[in-house]
């Protein structure tokens, strides 16, 4: 996960539509290849080789070390290439070169079609991917698994959404966790009345990777690609209006702020209590505790308000995955690599505890000894209890686009802007869908909209 959770619209790097991709059109469903024996799973294992593996997480040298431990004939060289985009950038032009690409690269979950529609990764049936399935929650899996069966990557963390609410403003104005987004709209309109300093949210006009978690907590399908050129676009419809009439209305009454996020003056704001909820992930609270230190105590977990009482549906925000790079020398401990260090229970207990990732495994989201944390900052409150219990209502049917980079700035330029400008939201959604509909165009798919 990037640490300032942005996906940034960078452009400069190889284009991702089927100009990137060599040869014809081939569908999206891939045979699996013939499944390495386990003779030469244990050869490659015991045979003296290194590993390149690309990675922001910081200090994951650590939890590399367990691995080499376990296959002391394998080095790991860990590379930072910069975090989420930069390191996209690099990938696809030592992709492009034929030279320089890892064996192992850190990808978020909504960058795995970006890469599989140029044929970049490995499946990883064949090094037995395929039985780690009941490992991860559903939705993980869902995220890093083809229509075919393919498994892509292996996931390494997540961000089911929640709502982290500032208990002592809402206990100072007589509000109550909002059940429902009525609810959330209503004490908006109180807290401002009462306090015009203060908004019951942010919604950051910057921020396309909330709007997204909140669509995909609506049931909006905006992305298919049912084929190699052909996607399907749906950013329009009656999930991602209703989304736009309710944020838009709210933003145009001025009672939620569209403040750009991970900015100084949003880290400030945040301390001084300007906003009394953050509609985040489940890698947020770890993140409160140094960003807004001066607010210990005072902040409480709750799941995102429903579109319908009674509901407990949720979206997510951000997550990675540990993927390999097709054309590797040494897929099988490549493979075997991705798979130690995402679901051995040293290592994905490290990733929770130090690296403070929100984890995809079943097992570490019912243990104990990490949901019954009771952070001072939370009051004593089992946040991760919570967000583990959300990280099983968030569908598994939303799926990302092959050309992420496009859509990201096609939002800033339209939606976004909209928000910031407290414009007309519903019109922006117009424009992001014909911008990107042109865009896919151009690259050469047959577009499916609504």
């Amino acid at each position: 996960m990037i640490i300032s959770k942005r996906w940034l619209p960078v452009l400069a790097g190889l284009s991702v539509g089927l100009s990137a991709c060599a040869g014809s059109p081939t569908p999206t469903t891939t045979p699996a290849a013939q499944n390495a024996a386990q003779a030469d799973i244990d050869k490659a294992m015991g045979t003296p080789t290194e590993l390149t593996f690309w990675t922001w997480v910081p200090q994951i040298e650590k939890e590399v070390a367990l691995f080499e431990k376990k296959y002391p004939a394998i080095n790991v060289k860990v590379v930072n290439a910069g975090q989420g985009e930069p390191q996209y950038t690099k990938l696809r032009t030592a992709l492009k070169a034929g030279t320089g690409a890892p064996d192992v690269a850190q990808i978020e979950f909504q960058y795995i079609p970006t890469f599989t529609i140029t044929g970049s990764l490995l499946d990883l049936r064949p090094y037995g991917a395929a039985e780690l399935k009941d490992t991860f929650v559903d939705w993980t899996w869902s995220q890093v698994t083809g229509d075919g069966g393919e498994v892509w990557a292996i996931p390494q963390d997540s961000g089911p959404m929640g709502m982290l609410y500032r208990k002592d403003i809402f206990d100072k104005h007589g509000i109550a966790v909002p059940k429902t987004w009525d609810e959330f709209a209503a004490a908006a309109r109180k807290l401002h009345a009462a306090d015009p300093g203060v908004y019951l949210t942010n919604l950051a006009s910057n921020q396309n990777g909330a709007w997204m978690g909140l669509l995909w907590q609506t049931g909006a399908k905006p992305f298919a690609t049912p084929a190699r050129d052909r996607v399907t676009v749906d950013l329009n419809d009656e999930h991602a209006q209703k989304l736009a009439s309710y944020w838009g209305g709210l933003v145009k009454e001025g009672v939620v702020s569209t403040d750009a996020d991970f900015t100084d003056q949003w880290f400030q704001s945040l301390n001084r209590g300007k906003y009394a909820t953050w509609l985040t992930a489940a890698w947020a609270p770890a993140f409160l505790t140094t960003s807004a230190k001066s607010t210990s105590g005072k902040w409480r977990a709750a799941p995102l308000p429903q579109w319908q009482a009674g509901q407990q549906v949720s979206g997510n925000w951000g997550g990675s995955t540990s993927a390999v790079i097709k054309g590797s020398k040494n897929p099988i401990a490549a493979a075997k690599f991705a798979e130690f260090l995402n679901t051995d229970p040293e290592s994905t207990k490290m990733l929770a505890t130090q690296q403070f990732l929100f984890p995809p495994t079943k097992a570490l989201l019912s243990d104990p000894a990490f949901v019954g944390q009771k952070p001072e900052f939370y009051g004593g409150q089992t946040v991760n209890k919570e967000f583990a219990a959300i990280s099983d209502t968030v569908s598994k049917e939303f799926a990302w686009p092959p050309f992420l980079d496009q859509v990201v700035n096609d939002w800033d330029e339209t939606v976004g802007k909209a928000l910031g400008d407290k414009g007309d939201v519903a019109a922006g959604l117009g424009q992001w869908q014909s911008r990107t509909t042109t865009y896919a165009t151009n690259q050469g798919f047959k577009v499916e909209s609504k």
